[in-house]
């Protein structure tokens, strides 16, 4: 993994964490998205420190569902059913559309 992806794992691991400490369960993926990409925002906004120049895809499965999100460097997020993301995300958009 790529340094920043060390760092944004590291921080989604810490953060589920303390949601299992305080509630006694796993944290729903819809929050933990949220509070990463908040991280990721934060890295924006904050003089000395350089934003994080990645995107992340990350899955989850709550309550019977699968979930997928999509967060970008600027720390907006976003909800999938399918996507692709990369040099030719493209191409795999458009496969995953005929489908």
């Amino acid at each position: 993994l790529c340094p920043p992806c060390r760092v944004l794992v590291r921080r989604a691991r810490k953060l589920a964490q303390q949601y299992f400490l305080v509630y006694q369960e796993p944290i729903p993926t819809g929050q933990l998205v949220q509070r990463v990409a908040s991280v990721m925002q934060e890295y924006t906004q904050s003089g000395g420190v350089r934003p994080f120049g990645v995107s992340l895809l990350i899955a989850g499965w709550d309550e019977d569902h699968p979930y997928l999100f999509q967060s970008d460097p600027s720390g907006a997020y976003f909800a999938w059913k399918a996507t692709a993301m990369g040099k030719n995300y493209v191409n795999g958009k458009t496969f995953l559309e005929k489908r």
